[in-house]
């Protein structure tokens, strides 16, 4: 058999002692996509070329009844020897039962695991709190997802009002946690900061260690933060617990004999607006919040209804009761908001503690909070013997016995009676001369 000249293209049917002007003539079958030239002295090594002219070293070996090819990389970027020694190396791996592909979607794995490690280790309090809201808003209400956005607000917004004379807003308890590192996040880190805000804000301290608990419950659940997280939570420490302290029972409430001068001063303020807004907590025991989000729309003149957002139950409905149904027709009606404001930015009334408390004093009352005229509210029904559940009904309360829950269901007008016996006990203790027959009439449209 004549032997082959050095010009000639290698024939694919033999094994050759690969050299680069082997590799120089190849070519690939006529027809064909590709084709393999076999190596001599590395077994499994082979040159592949495409029909386009590409070249590259390969590993071919069967593994468990199955061929595998390995591709090791362009002939131009790797010398025979170097493909030879690579060859020999993936026979080695072959002989011993491995399979490449395996060991290298392992090393993928293990990437990207270090990759996300490393990630979860440079994620900030502040970005993982961000992940926390987004995932859980879907799971609470409005309020209480503001509540968690104005926990972490930087302060340093300029304000007229409730900064002390500084001007501008100051950072909120959380806030300084959130440029930590989560991994730093560690109890004696948790037990300084509580330290610290319990020195001037223990009550916003103590709702932000409460929802600082929950948020590091929920971190321990995920997989991108888990890792980085101590194994028990940081913020459940004694010291913590005990630097913020327990919250005081409050028990400020007005008194029947202090009825009269209360309603009087109130009813002095030269705003008509909060004056009725002040009364109106009375006499619903609504939370302060409720009674300012009210719109005109929730009252039902026709039913002597008013649905009040409810941060329990979501709405509730109760009587619109003959005075505050008169307060309501003498307001003016600006926009959507029954207690509405000219100057707000917003257009509605925000909290008129100052108001109240001015009142307060002219009234000789020390210490009555907003909140305290709900509690009053409840302490007062006290004296008509009205059923507990009918004011917890009315206040919003979850019910706290079985029978009320699945029981007892009272309509708006059950509701009524009791309701406007106790309004009328509360004008009559304050003096207040008001004859409920003679009617509110419609709430009048004022332009404004």
């Amino acid at each position: 058999m004549a032997r082959p000249k050095k010009t000639d293209t290698p024939d694919l049917a033999q094994s050759f002692d690969l050299t680069a002007g082997l590799i120089e003539r190849l070519a690939c079958p006529a027809g064909k996509q590709q084709g393999f030239m076999r190596d001599t002295k590395a077994p499994g090594l082979r040159v592949r070329v495409t029909a386009a002219g590409a070249k590259s070293f390969v590993f071919e070996k069967k593994l468990n009844r199955q061929t595998i090819r390995r591709t090791i990389g362009d002939v131009r970027a790797w010398s025979i020897d170097a493909a030879r020694v690579e060859a020999a190396r993936l026979a080695v791996m072959f002989n011993a039962g491995t399979d490449p592909r395996e060991l290298e979607r392992q090393q993928e794995v293990d990437k990207a695991e270090k990759s996300a490690a490393a990630a979860a280790l440079a994620v900030t309090v502040g970005e993982a709190w961000s992940a926390y809201l987004v995932e859980r808003k879907p799971h609470w209400g409005d309020r209480h997802y503001r509540d968690h956005l104005a926990l972490v607000k930087a302060g340093g917004v300029p304000c007229k009002r409730g900064t002390d004379g500084r001007g501008v807003t100051i950072a909120m308890p959380l806030h300084p946690l959130m440029t930590l590192a989560l991994r730093d996040l560690t109890a004696p880190v948790v037990e300084a900061w509580a330290a610290n805000e319990a020195k001037t804000r223990p009550t916003s301290a103590r709702l932000a260690w409460r929802c600082l608990k929950a948020f590091l419950n929920w971190c321990a659940e995920q997989p991108e933060f888990a890792p980085v997280l101590q194994p028990v939570n940081p913020a459940k420490t004694k010291k913590a617990r005990e630097s913020l302290g327990k919250a005081q029972v409050k028990q400020d409430a007005l008194m029947r004999e202090q009825l009269p001068v209360w309603f009087d001063a109130v009813r002095q303020i030269q705003n008509p607006v909060i004056a009725a807004a002040l009364q109106t907590m009375l006499l619903t025991g609504a939370r302060p919040g409720e009674v300012l989000a009210l719109e005109w729309d929730d009252v039902n003149t026709k039913w002597k209804g008013i649905t009040i957002r409810d941060k329990v139950e979501g709405t509730r409905v109760i009587p619109l009761t003959p005075y505050v149904a008169q307060m309501l027709a003498t307001l003016p009606r600006r926009n959507a908001m029954i207690f509405s404001s000219a100057t707000a930015e917003a257009g509605a009334l925000t909290a008129p503690r100052k108001h109240h408390v001015n009142a307060c004093k002219v009234a000789g009352i020390d210490g009555l909070s907003l909140h305290g005229l709900r509690r009053s509210f409840k302490s007062l029904t006290e004296w008509l013997e009205i059923p507990a559940g009918v004011v917890a009904q009315l206040m919003g309360h979850k019910p706290s016995a079985t029978a009320e829950k699945h029981y007892t269901v009272r309509p708006l007008d059950l509701l009524r009676v009791h309701h406007e016996k106790i309004e009328a006990w509360i004008l009559a203790q304050a003096g207040i001369g008001f004859d409920p027959k003679a009617g509110a009439g419609g709430l009048r449209m004022v332009a404004g």
